[in-house]
């Protein structure tokens, strides 16, 4: 579900919209700005949720919000409606959508990273990104060059903290060479060769996760959301409303403990190359590695992403700009003409060099 905040303009009543290049709420019509409350270093820090509270629906009633949503038909992602609206278009794959009637309860958002590009920053990124593709038809550049406005969206996150102490048992392998006599070429030759000599390892390895963070939507690929990393945390605001002027926020569709799953796989696979780290020599092997988990805390945040969908020929292509850094990522067409002249061109080339090759013999 996509939500969208409306903040009235104190001089003349139009909406605010917050300035990524300003870091300040702007008025379109009148030109008055506003500042957010205190951001920066100095900022209170974002508290953390206890994990096990959430999961046994412990968590207090300011932590929780009510949202009104609507499903699209043709992605599945879940749009929110203002009051007086009964008609949009999904923000994800440019479907219509129709209201429905329908109410989401879920925790609220604890920090996010603003936008730091406005739109035709974005769009200039996408745009050469699209100038790079091979084999793109020709028109496709122009057409997103000229095309329809692209969506700021606040993509939903997990992110967990958990304390870690995995004890492990396997070997240690060192590389030795052995010589041997072989017969190569009708001659007898002294060759090398790599042997392991193995010895029992065991052992304890501990490690604190920080921010393990975790997609919490299933309106993108998730191909498409891991290749904009990486996301720079560390300058993450405390959830204010104000930053979201102007932009659509979509609320997590992959439940707490869904999320945690796959951040454990995520832990699970630091704390094996922790274990391989730790038993050392040339080569390992894990045969066992149990770990004690505790201490888990999370916080749902919020990234930014600019979207555009784009349907060009009939079909629906979607890309997606890193709001902080222009990274880019997307779907894309493919000129049929331009492949087969391709091929056509090498064959071609083959050709020639072939001759060419055949000539000089």
């Amino acid at each position: 579900m996509t939500e969208e905040h409306r903040f009235p303009c104190e001089q003349c009543g139009a909406d605010y919209r917050y300035d990524p290049t300003e870091g300040q709420l702007v008025c379109d019509h009148c030109g008055d700005v506003k500042e957010i409350g205190e951001t920066g270093p100095w900022k209170k820090g974002i508290r953390e949720l206890d994990f096990r509270a959430a999961l046994d629906n412990l968590l207090p009633l300011q932590e929780m919000e009510d949202l009104r949503v609507t499903q699209c038909p043709n992605c599945g992602a879940e749009v929110e409606f203002d009051p007086d609206s009964h008609a949009t278009e999904c923000p994800f794959c440019a479907t219509p959508v129709v209201t429905d009637t329908g109410t989401h309860r879920q925790i609220k958002p604890r920090g996010l990273l603003p936008f730091a590009l406005d739109e035709a920053a974005a769009r200039e990124a996408m745009t050469q990104w699209l100038g790079r593709l091979w084999f793109a038809p020709n028109g496709l550049q122009e057409y997103a060059r000229k095309g329809r406005k692209m969506q700021g969206i606040y993509v939903p996150y997990w992110t967990f903290d958990a304390q870690t102490a995995s004890d492990y048992r396997g070997e240690r392998g060192t590389v030795y060479y052995e010589t041997r006599q072989v017969m190569r070429d009708g001659k007898m030759q002294t060759v090398r060769v790599a042997k392991v000599r193995w010895r029992a390892a065991s052992g304890r390895v501990a490690r604190f996760f920080d921010d393990v963070l975790v997609l919490a939507s299933r309106s993108l690929p998730k191909r498409f959301t891991d290749a904009l990393e990486p996301w720079d945390l560390s300058r993450m605001e405390p959830y204010q409303p104000e930053f979201l002027a102007g932009f659509r926020a979509e609320g997590y569709q992959v439940d707490l403990d869904e999320g945690y799953q796959e951040a454990r796989a995520l832990m699970d696979r630091q704390i094996e190359r922790d274990v391989k780290f730790d038993i050392g020599g040339d080569r390992q092997r894990i045969h066992r590695i149990d770990t004690a988990v505790s201490n888990v805390t999370f916080k749902h945040i919020l990234l930014p992403v600019w979207m555009a969908a784009y349907k060009y020929r009939g079909e629906t292509y979607r890309f997606v700009v890193n709001g902080t850094t222009g990274r880019v990522q997307g779907e894309r067409p493919w000129s049929a003409w331009k492949i087969a002249f391709a091929v056509l061109l090498g064959l071609i080339v083959a050709g020639v060099v072939g001759y060419v090759a055949a000539q000089s013999h």
